[in-house]
Protein backbone atom coordinates (compact mmCIF):
# COMPACT_ATOMS: atom_id res chain seq x y z
CA UNK A 1 0.00 0.00 0.00
CA UNK A 2 1.34 3.62 -0.82
CA UNK A 3 -0.94 6.08 0.04
CA UNK A 4 1.26 8.90 -0.11
CA UNK A 5 2.90 8.62 -3.14
CA UNK A 6 4.63 11.46 -4.73
CA UNK A 7 3.25 13.36 -2.00
CA UNK A 8 4.93 16.16 -0.20
CA UNK A 9 5.53 16.00 3.47
CA UNK A 10 6.70 17.92 6.53
CA UNK A 11 7.73 16.17 9.84
CA UNK A 12 9.17 17.67 12.79
CA UNK A 13 10.51 16.37 15.48
CA UNK A 14 11.97 13.66 12.76
CA UNK A 15 15.27 13.28 14.07
CA UNK A 16 13.88 10.58 17.12
CA UNK A 17 10.88 8.60 18.11
CA UNK A 18 7.32 9.31 17.30
CA UNK A 19 9.00 11.89 14.57
CA UNK A 20 11.31 9.55 13.27
CA UNK A 21 9.21 6.25 12.45
CA UNK A 22 6.60 8.73 11.16
CA UNK A 23 8.87 10.16 8.44
CA UNK A 24 10.75 6.75 8.17
CA UNK A 25 6.44 5.44 7.29
CA UNK A 26 5.40 8.28 5.42
CA UNK A 27 9.01 7.75 2.71
CA UNK A 28 8.01 3.90 3.17
CA UNK A 29 4.52 4.63 1.09
CA UNK A 30 5.67 6.55 -1.44
CA UNK A 31 5.71 10.49 -0.13
CA UNK A 32 8.78 12.92 -0.06
CA UNK A 33 9.39 13.87 2.97
CA UNK A 34 11.18 17.05 4.61
CA UNK A 35 12.61 15.81 7.54
CA UNK A 36 12.64 18.99 10.39
CA UNK A 37 14.58 18.43 14.08
CA UNK A 38 16.68 20.84 16.00
CA UNK A 39 18.80 18.34 16.50
CA UNK A 40 21.56 17.57 14.28
CA UNK A 41 20.79 13.47 14.10
CA UNK A 42 17.77 14.54 12.07
CA UNK A 43 20.19 14.39 9.18
CA UNK A 44 20.38 10.21 10.21
CA UNK A 45 16.89 10.17 9.28
CA UNK A 46 16.72 11.64 6.10
CA UNK A 47 19.76 9.16 5.43
CA UNK A 48 18.44 5.88 6.25
CA UNK A 49 15.55 6.79 4.10
CA UNK A 50 17.36 7.82 1.43
CA UNK A 51 19.26 4.23 2.26
CA UNK A 52 16.14 1.83 1.87
CA UNK A 53 15.63 3.94 -1.50
CA UNK A 54 13.19 6.85 -0.27
CA UNK A 55 13.29 10.60 -1.02
CA UNK A 56 14.18 12.91 2.16
CA UNK A 57 15.49 16.29 2.84
CA UNK A 58 16.64 17.15 6.60
CA UNK A 59 16.81 20.80 8.12
CA UNK A 60 17.34 21.82 11.48
CA UNK A 61 14.85 24.09 12.83
CA UNK A 62 13.50 25.53 15.72
CA UNK A 63 9.69 24.31 15.78
CA UNK A 64 8.47 27.60 17.50
CA UNK A 65 10.56 29.82 15.66
CA UNK A 66 7.96 31.63 13.16
CA UNK A 67 10.69 32.27 10.78
CA UNK A 68 12.21 28.65 11.29
CA UNK A 69 8.56 27.67 9.81
CA UNK A 70 7.65 29.30 7.17
CA UNK A 71 11.21 28.72 5.81
CA UNK A 72 10.94 24.92 6.28
CA UNK A 73 7.13 25.30 4.74
CA UNK A 74 8.84 27.24 1.78
CA UNK A 75 11.80 24.32 1.15
CA UNK A 76 9.14 21.59 0.69
CA UNK A 77 7.08 23.40 -1.86
CA UNK A 78 10.45 24.52 -3.31
CA UNK A 79 11.83 21.35 -3.80
CA UNK A 80 8.46 19.01 -4.41
CA UNK A 81 6.15 21.60 -6.16
CA UNK A 82 3.31 21.41 -3.48
CA UNK A 83 2.70 20.33 0.30
CA UNK A 84 0.14 17.80 1.00
CA UNK A 85 1.11 17.26 4.83
CA UNK A 86 2.27 18.70 7.91
CA UNK A 87 2.93 16.69 11.31
CA UNK A 88 3.79 19.19 13.60
CA UNK A 89 5.35 16.39 16.02
CA UNK A 90 7.97 18.81 17.79
CA UNK A 91 7.80 18.99 21.79
CA UNK A 92 9.64 19.51 24.74
CA UNK A 93 8.83 17.96 28.32
CA UNK A 94 9.82 20.82 30.34
CA UNK A 95 10.59 18.38 33.41
CA UNK A 96 7.75 17.60 35.94
CA UNK A 97 7.81 20.55 38.47
CA UNK A 98 4.54 21.56 40.19
CA UNK A 99 2.75 24.79 39.85
CA UNK A 100 4.70 26.06 42.42
CA UNK A 101 7.98 25.25 41.59
CA UNK A 102 7.94 25.98 37.92
CA UNK A 103 9.90 28.94 36.88
CA UNK A 104 8.11 31.23 34.66
CA UNK A 105 11.03 31.58 31.28
CA UNK A 106 10.41 27.46 31.95
CA UNK A 107 6.44 27.63 31.58
CA UNK A 108 7.26 30.13 28.56
CA UNK A 109 9.44 27.87 26.41
CA UNK A 110 7.49 24.75 26.91
CA UNK A 111 4.11 26.99 25.76
CA UNK A 112 6.68 28.72 22.58
CA UNK A 113 7.63 25.16 21.22
CA UNK A 114 4.37 23.19 22.33
CA UNK A 115 1.53 24.79 21.44
CA UNK A 116 3.05 28.27 19.49
CA UNK A 117 5.02 25.60 16.95
CA UNK A 118 1.75 23.78 16.56
CA UNK A 119 -0.18 27.43 15.97
CA UNK A 120 3.12 28.23 13.43
CA UNK A 121 2.56 25.15 11.72
CA UNK A 122 -0.79 25.19 10.61
CA UNK A 123 -0.79 29.06 10.05
CA UNK A 124 1.78 28.53 7.48
CA UNK A 125 1.25 25.17 6.17
CA UNK A 126 -2.48 25.58 5.70
CA UNK A 127 -2.50 27.78 2.84
CA UNK A 128 -0.02 25.65 0.15
CA UNK A 129 -2.18 22.47 1.33
CA UNK A 130 -5.13 24.10 0.46
CA UNK A 131 -3.66 26.05 -2.81
CA UNK A 132 -2.85 22.44 -4.57
CA UNK A 133 -6.73 21.34 -3.07
CA UNK A 134 -6.01 19.87 0.31
CA UNK A 135 -4.81 17.64 2.43
CA UNK A 136 -4.04 17.37 6.37
CA UNK A 137 -2.22 18.65 9.04
CA UNK A 138 -1.66 16.08 11.97
CA UNK A 139 -0.41 17.86 15.74
CA UNK A 140 1.53 15.77 18.47
CA UNK A 141 -0.68 16.28 21.67
CA UNK A 142 -0.64 13.91 24.74
CA UNK A 143 -3.22 12.50 27.18
CA UNK A 144 -1.59 14.91 29.34
CA UNK A 145 -3.68 17.03 27.25
CA UNK A 146 -6.90 15.62 28.35
CA UNK A 147 -7.06 15.65 31.79
CA UNK A 148 -4.44 15.58 34.87
CA UNK A 149 -2.21 13.05 35.73
CA UNK A 150 0.40 12.20 33.13
CA UNK A 151 2.56 15.19 32.78
CA UNK A 152 3.32 18.51 34.19
CA UNK A 153 1.47 21.61 35.02
CA UNK A 154 3.52 23.32 31.89
CA UNK A 155 3.45 20.35 29.49
CA UNK A 156 0.30 19.39 29.86
CA UNK A 157 -1.38 22.87 29.74
CA UNK A 158 0.78 23.14 26.66
CA UNK A 159 -0.69 19.89 25.19
CA UNK A 160 -4.21 21.14 25.82
CA UNK A 161 -3.74 23.65 24.16
CA UNK A 162 -2.68 21.24 21.08
CA UNK A 163 -6.07 20.23 21.28
CA UNK A 164 -8.28 23.00 21.21
CA UNK A 165 -5.78 24.73 18.38
CA UNK A 166 -7.26 21.51 16.11
CA UNK A 167 -10.63 21.88 16.78
CA UNK A 168 -10.00 25.76 16.26
CA UNK A 169 -8.27 25.02 12.98
CA UNK A 170 -10.54 23.09 11.48
CA UNK A 171 -13.66 25.07 11.74
CA UNK A 172 -10.95 28.15 10.52
CA UNK A 173 -10.16 26.11 7.53
CA UNK A 174 -14.00 25.33 6.76
CA UNK A 175 -14.14 25.11 2.92
CA UNK A 176 -10.37 24.72 2.44
CA UNK A 177 -10.41 20.99 2.52
CA UNK A 178 -7.40 21.04 4.72
CA UNK A 179 -8.06 18.93 7.97
CA UNK A 180 -6.30 19.13 11.05
CA UNK A 181 -6.02 16.87 14.09
CA UNK A 182 -4.24 15.83 16.52
CA UNK A 183 -3.08 12.41 18.55
CA UNK A 184 -3.02 11.96 21.71
CA UNK A 185 0.24 9.94 22.55
CA UNK A 186 0.31 8.10 26.35
CA UNK A 187 3.70 6.74 27.33
CA UNK A 188 6.05 6.12 24.58
CA UNK A 189 9.37 5.29 24.50
CA UNK A 190 11.31 8.18 22.75
CA UNK A 191 14.00 10.32 23.15
CA UNK A 192 11.60 12.78 25.67
CA UNK A 193 10.87 9.65 28.04
CA UNK A 194 14.67 7.77 27.50
CA UNK A 195 15.35 8.75 31.01
CA UNK A 196 12.03 6.68 32.82
CA UNK A 197 13.32 3.56 30.34
CA UNK A 198 16.49 4.18 31.30
CA UNK A 199 15.88 3.84 34.95
CA UNK A 200 13.09 1.15 34.49
CA UNK A 201 15.74 -1.16 32.63
CA UNK A 202 18.89 -0.77 35.85
CA UNK A 203 16.63 -1.04 38.15
CA UNK A 204 14.93 -4.12 36.64
CA UNK A 205 11.35 -2.64 36.61
CA UNK A 206 10.44 -2.41 33.19
CA UNK A 207 7.11 -4.67 34.32
CA UNK A 208 6.00 -1.28 36.05
CA UNK A 209 5.98 0.95 33.06
CA UNK A 210 2.98 1.77 31.43
CA UNK A 211 1.21 -0.74 34.00
CA UNK A 212 -1.66 1.91 34.75
CA UNK A 213 -3.57 1.55 30.81
CA UNK A 214 -5.13 -1.64 30.76
CA UNK A 215 -2.45 -2.61 27.79
CA UNK A 216 -0.08 -3.00 31.32
CA UNK A 217 2.59 -1.76 28.84
CA UNK A 218 3.89 1.43 27.07
CA UNK A 219 4.07 1.97 23.51
CA UNK A 220 6.64 2.06 20.72
CA UNK A 221 7.32 5.09 18.62
CA UNK A 222 5.69 3.12 15.51
CA UNK A 223 2.17 2.79 17.21
CA UNK A 224 1.83 6.65 17.85
CA UNK A 225 3.18 6.86 13.79
CA UNK A 226 1.10 4.74 12.13
CA UNK A 227 -2.56 6.38 13.75
CA UNK A 228 -0.65 9.99 12.77
CA UNK A 229 0.05 8.10 9.06
CA UNK A 230 -4.15 7.14 8.98
CA UNK A 231 -5.24 10.79 9.89
CA UNK A 232 -3.02 12.14 6.95
CA UNK A 233 -4.33 10.07 4.36
CA UNK A 234 -7.49 10.08 2.48
CA UNK A 235 -8.46 6.74 4.52
CA UNK A 236 -9.14 9.42 6.87
CA UNK A 237 -10.82 11.78 4.56
CA UNK A 238 -13.87 12.45 7.07
CA UNK A 239 -12.16 12.69 10.02
CA UNK A 240 -11.41 16.68 10.89
CA UNK A 241 -10.94 18.42 14.24
CA UNK A 242 -10.30 15.72 16.43
CA UNK A 243 -7.86 14.33 19.23
CA UNK A 244 -7.39 10.75 19.35
CA UNK A 245 -5.68 9.02 22.18
CA UNK A 246 -3.14 6.47 21.52
CA UNK A 247 -2.37 6.10 24.68
CA UNK A 248 -3.60 1.85 25.37
CA UNK A 249 -6.65 2.68 27.12
CA UNK A 250 -5.67 4.63 29.95
CA UNK A 251 -7.80 8.33 29.06
CA UNK A 252 -10.70 6.05 29.08
CA UNK A 253 -10.91 6.37 32.75
CA UNK A 254 -10.39 7.92 36.08
CA UNK A 255 -8.22 6.82 38.11
CA UNK A 256 -9.26 3.79 40.45
CA UNK A 257 -7.79 0.29 41.60
CA UNK A 258 -8.44 -1.86 39.05
CA UNK A 259 -9.80 -5.59 38.64
CA UNK A 260 -6.99 -7.65 37.98
CA UNK A 261 -7.82 -9.58 34.81
CA UNK A 262 -9.17 -12.65 36.55
CA UNK A 263 -8.78 -12.02 39.81
CA UNK A 264 -11.34 -10.13 42.28
CA UNK A 265 -10.94 -6.49 43.67
CA UNK A 266 -9.42 -5.43 46.43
Amino acid sequence: MARFTDKSIIVTGAASGIGRAAATLFAAEGGRVICADWSEAVEATAQAIRDAGGTAIATKIDAGLEDDVARTVALAVQQFGRLDVMFANAGISGGMANIFDTDVALITEVLRVNLIGPYLAVKHAAPPIAEQGGGAIVLTASVAGIRSGAGSPAYSASKAGVINLAMTSAQQLSGSNVRVNAICPGLTETGMTKPTFDYAREAGKMEKVGRLNPLRRAAQPEELAKVALFLASDDASYVNGQAIAVDGGLSSSHPVTRQEYGKTAV
